[in-house]
């Protein structure tokens, strides 16, 4: 997992327990066993065959086996594989490592907002309308719900979650409504949470006290 925009490493894992020399190694990175991340052709850097999405966006650490994704977006989610070949002689070569691993990427939502949809005076007996919204997270939540609270009870109450997803960013927008009754009780404080996907938790939004 890694936060969108910051840098990401992947790791080869190569024990290297023989200490090969770079210059008999072909070490290449690739994303979703087609697209090219980076590749070090026996100890040079070889950069004609990389997807033009990744052209200087790489560093690699040949000390720890190590590659630096910079500035991590949305579109570099994926399965990423590590191959090292080892030159056997001058016409051939042979795998002798291959890792791979999963990249998700995670992006903050914003503090969940209530906003009153109502206008006029609460009256008792009338309906209380409000929106709650997050905006600018990935991946997409889990869902997002109601709480109702006055002296020491707590209800809570499961809503529809209206998602949006921005065509260039990725992100999310999700907004819930909630329509009810006017609370007869004095001093209720209503909040909503959005459920987060991955294990983030949840985030809550400051009470609307009525």
């Amino acid at each position: 997992k890694a936060f969108l925009h910051h840098t990401v490493h992947l790791s080869c894992h190569f024990p290297n327990s023989q200490k090969i020399d770079i210059n008999n190694l072909i070490i290449f990175w690739q994303k979703d066993t087609i697209k090219v991340v980076h590749e070090v052709y026996y100890g040079h850097e070889k950069h004609e065959n990389l997807s033009p999405e990744y052209i200087n966006r790489t560093k690699v650490d040949m000390g720890k086996w190590t590659l630096q994704l910079l500035n991590a977006g949305v579109e570099d989610e994926g399965r990423y594989q590590c191959i090292i070949m080892q030159k056997i002689s001058e016409q051939s070569t042979a795998v002798i490592h291959k890792s791979e691993c999963s990249l998700h990427i995670i992006a903050n939502y914003s503090q969940p907002e209530i906003a009153e949809l109502h206008s006029g005076e609460l009256k008792p007996n009338g309906y209380l309308n409000l929106s709650c919204s997050s905006s600018g997270g990935y991946p997409e939540p889990k869902e997002m719900t109601w709480l109702i609270s006055y002296e020491n009870i707590t209800h809570s109450t499961m809503a529809h979650m209206d998602v949006s997803q921005d065509a260039v960013t990725k992100l999310y927008n999700v907004t819930s409504k909630l329509n009810i009754l006017v609370p007869t009780q004095r001093h209720t404080n209503i909040s909503c949470l959005l459920h987060l996907k991955e294990q983030l938790g949840s985030l809550v939004s400051v009470p609307l006290g009525i």
